[in-house]
């Protein structure tokens, strides 16, 4: 009975062993990334980081590097400018929206209805800060 001990425990040790290694690939496999942070670089240290790389991997020249600057100065204007219409548009849909729900609601309705939205509004006006 002694020549099966061996055996048998080579066998179980490499049970054992593929075990772990089909586990440990699953895990890294399946597994979901871990959570990175959602926070957004404030736009300066990202202009700052942006312009350090840029001027390290193409070798800009000082004027280069104030052509930069400039263009990304007017990318950002008209981002911004661009952002402002879209807001305004968003703000005439809306009140357009309310206007119509308002139009369907009965007199005693309405105080009922701006109740709704005043802490409707409120709640928004949390959840974004």
């Amino acid at each position: 009975m002694k020549r099966w001990n061996v055996p048998i425990a080579v066998y179980l040790f490499l049970v054992f062993v593929s075990g772990a290694v089909v586990g440990a690939l699953g895990y890294r496999i399946y597994s979901p990334p871990a959570a990175s942070s959602s926070q957004r670089p404030n736009p300066k240290e990202w202009r700052k980081q942006y312009l350090t790389e840029l001027e390290g991997r193409v070798n800009l020249s000082a004027d280069q590097l104030k052509k930069v600057n400039e263009i990304l100065d007017d990318t950002t204007a008209r981002f911004d400018a661009a952002r402002a219409q879209h807001h305004q548009e968003l703000e005439k849909i809306n009140d357009d929206h309310r206007a119509k729900l308002r139009a369907v609601m009965t007199p005693e309705q309405l105080p009922k209805y701006d109740q709704f939205r005043a802490e409707r509004d409120a709640r928004m006006k949390a959840m974004k800060k």
